[in-house]
């Protein structure tokens, strides 16, 4: 399976074409590196480019990148309606394809190191890649901007750069990098010039004033257009869907007498961010993602029968039950369970689908799509869970072969073979937590699905238990080779309270 990631490097500048031109002339000469998108924007007076490839070549890429906004940006003369603290402002890597989030943090943290030795430009980590839980937040870490943070880093510790002196470099600042999941930036532009109500609205909806989760926002003055505009950043469009929050925005902007004139996403959408918008104002009747042309193609051309006659369900589940059966220690019970836990989210996505579109159930509607959307978003950690756990094992084999020949090698083995074990456990118990998670959805849905699914719910339901108790399981078995005790008396506490809530969770009603 190729190695693909994504990195979107955010830059200071977004009214001179011929410095955008040349940022990106210099990332697209590193080879095995594909641009997929880049957009100026003169009222914020930022660009955004999208890279992607093979994991080594984009970080040279966005190293590349960094060091010519360094030549061409000035940030003493810079300004602009978005916050920024660096020329090259963020630097966040995603995974794509056959990597996975621990990954893109240790890649994010060796480029951000390499940033302050090639360029002398300090670094903080953000996301997944922070390194302390207040610099999680990008807004945290931005704070007071590139004026007032390197007077701040001059004489407050808590202002100091993860890589780098605490010092911010004279006119390129200061640049962030992280790992994070796929985001989604989207601008909703307002009727009125008035910033305020921007402000209001994007305090409204923003998860850190009281909002709607997975929602980041801020109101901005767009002063060529002479418009207000609520700019928001999605970081995950299948719990929070776009659809969610443009209604939010226009129900926000009626209360101040403003409407909505139109709204843009910068940069590049995953595709099932507008399937799911779609199926919200279209309201299609039995939709099904395999309806767009695309992915039915993609689907077909994948699923050919292989030689012996396996029909197209068997030609898709047998890659991973021909791994499974494999002599090798991955995949194993952990992502079996993981696979059980997406089966059972599947089926209640499907139950929910299925209801909301017959007559007999149209009172629920309502709460059919909340649960539709609440099992799709189950379904796709589970699955994406199946290689984690996959991946969180390796590692454990990979830090148990680590050198030990002298007493510095053994501490620096048993060092990283705790923290690979750790995280081995901590897999499988997000997965038991969600599968139990599954319990309590199936029985919000079982009152509102159609009669002539129970026996499709009492399946779902029985899968949740099972990925449950095989994902404890595996929690189990790592917490043995743990010598922490109070690190494993707390897991076996938060084993014990899942154990009980799929005690207590009754099992769904016999058709």
């Amino acid at each position: 399976m190729p190695k693909i990631i994504e990195c979107v490097p955010n830059f200071s500048e977004g009214r001179d074409a011929a410095k955008v031109d040349a940022l990106v002339a210099a990332m697209s000469a590193v080879a095995g590196v594909a641009v997929l998108d880049r957009e100026m924007d003169a009222d914020h007076n930022r660009s955004v480019v999208t890279l992607a490839g093979e994991p080594e070549a984009v970080a040279e890429a966005a190293l590349r990148g960094v060091g010519k906004a360094l030549e061409l940006i000035d940030l003493t003369h810079h300004r602009g309606a978005h916050p920024r603290l660096g020329a090259t402002d963020v630097v966040p890597f995603v995974p794509v394809e056959g990597v996975t989030i621990e990954d893109c943090v240790e890649l994010a943290r060796r480029v951000g190191r390499e940033i302050w030795q090639r360029f002398r430009i300090p670094v903080y980590f953000y996301e997944a890649a922070a390194q302390r839980p207040d610099r999680v937040n990008l807004e945290d870490v931005r704070r007071g901007q590139f004026e007032r943070v390197r007077e701040e880093v001059l004489v407050n510790p808590d202002r100091a750069p993860d890589a780098g002196e605490p010092r911010l470099h004279p006119t390129a600042g200061a640049t962030i990098v992280g790992a994070r999941k796929f985001l989604i930036a989207y601008n909703i532009n307002l009727n009125t010039p008035d910033v305020s109500v921007a402000k209001k609205i994007a305090k409204a909806i923003r998860f850190s004033t009281g909002g709607l989760r997975y929602v980041k926002s801020m109101g901005v003055e767009l002063k060529a257009r002479n418009l207000a505009q609520v700019s928001i950043n999605l970081t995950d469009f299948e719990q929070t869907p776009i659809h969610r929050v443009f209604e939010m925005v226009r129900a926000e902007a009626a209360r101040y007498g403003a409407a909505i004139v139109g709204s843009e996403v910068v940069g590049l959408v995953p595709r099932r961010a507008i399937e799911m918008t779609a199926d919200f104002y279209l309201q299609f009747e039995n939709f099904t993602a395999e309806q767009v042309l695309e992915n039915h193609m993609a689907q077909a051309l994948a699923g050919h029968a292989p030689p012996g006659g396996a029909g197209k369900l068997e030609a898709m589940a047998r890659p991973f039950l021909d791994a499974l059966g494999e002599p090798t220690a991955t995949p194993g019970g952990g992502s079996a369970a993981a696979l059980a836990g997406a089966m059972s989210a599947s089926l209640g996505r499907m139950v929910a689908g299925l209801s909301r579109k017959k007559k007999s159930q149209a009172a629920h509607v309502e709460e059919l799509t909340r649960l539709l959307g609440e099992f799709d978003a189950a379904a796709r950690d589970l699955a994406a869970a199946v290689d984690r756990d996959a991946a969180a094992y390796d590692g454990v084999v990979a830090a148990a072969r680590l050198a030990k020949a002298t007493p510095e090698e053994q501490k620096k083995r048993a060092e990283a073979l705790d923290s690979a074990t750790r995280h081995a456990a901590e897999v499988p118990l997000e997965v038991a937590l969600r599968s139990a998670g599954l319990l309590d959805l199936l029985q919000q849905l079982e009152p509102v699905a159609s009669p002539a699914m129970k026996s499709d719910l009492r399946t779902a339901d029985a899968l949740a238990r099972a990925a449950a108790r095989g994902a404890m399981e595996n929690v189990a078995i790592n917490l043995e080779s743990i010598e922490d005790a109070g690190y494993v008396a707390e897991m076996k506490k938060r084993v014990a309270a899942i154990e009980a809530r799929c005690e207590r969770t009754p099992a769904v009603a016999a058709p």
